[in-house]
């Protein structure tokens, strides 16, 4: 009677543990898929594909600037810089006592930036090859953070996220511009980015729609929560 009631007792507990069991289970395989979500191929064609006329109004770039806090003596970071389209214009923003980190993960795109920064005498600006999962950028370094057209790129992106935190310096203002799409038409989910970034520790503090007005592109402020 009494080994009856201790298996009784033993079944019992070990039935108490499944659904913990199965809740974590069931978190890790939402973080696994949330980070091997579709992504559309890094752009490695004609880099001056990023300097059409017209640009700058599109996606009023110095508002973006304004909302996310880059100003003169600022420290930014240009996650998949490309070109340089935007590096370039943060660097005057920031001037000489400023600096932007023009990061990406294409060598040809590092080359082409640092031959503009030097054309164009541009000596606050800084180029990281990167990896495809981290910036690489140094600790502490940055107030300003923006992935322009590059976050469904991203294959990991909720490890990208979760390393680049601790290159951010207090209150700084990481932003995303994308525009609706799958993952892998060169587009990613608005709610989708959002997401992940709450799961790499971001809270999101404000959301536009504002650029290019075609209400394809949206545009979203975080910062990571301490």
């Amino acid at each position: 009677m009494l080994s009856l009631r201790v298996v009784a007792i033993a079944l019992y507990l070990l039935s108490s543990l499944v659904p913990s069991f199965s809740q974590s289970a069931g978190q890790a395989s939402a973080v696994a898929q949330s980070q091997q979500r579709k992504t559309s191929e890094p752009y490695t064609g004609d880099l001056s594909i990023f300097e059409s006329r017209g640009r700058d109004e599109r996606l009023q770039i110095n508002r973006v600037m304004d909302l996310l806090g880059i100003a003169p003596g600022k420290a930014v970071a240009d996650i998949g810089a490309g070109s340089g389209w935007f590096t370039v214009r943060a660097a005057k923003r920031v001037g000489a006592g400023g600096l932007v980190y023009a990061v990406d993960i294409n060598p040809e795109a590092i080359r082409y930036i640092g031959e503009r920064a030097q054309k164009e005498q541009l000596q606050n600006v800084k180029t990281i090859l990167s990896k495809a999962d981290d910036a690489l950028l140094p600790a502490g370094s940055v107030d300003a953070v923006l992935l322009l057209k590059t976050y469904h790129e991203v294959a990991q992106p909720v490890v990208l996220l979760r390393s680049l935190r601790a290159s951010l310096r207090s209150e700084a203002k990481v932003g995303i511009i994308d525009r609706n799409g799958n993952g892998e038409d060169h587009g990613v989910a608005k709610d989708v980015v959002i997401r992940e970034a709450k799961e790499a520790g971001y809270a999101l503090l404000e959301q536009y729609d504002f650029v290019k007005g075609d209400k394809m592109d949206y545009f979203l402020v975080f910062t990571p929560v301490r």
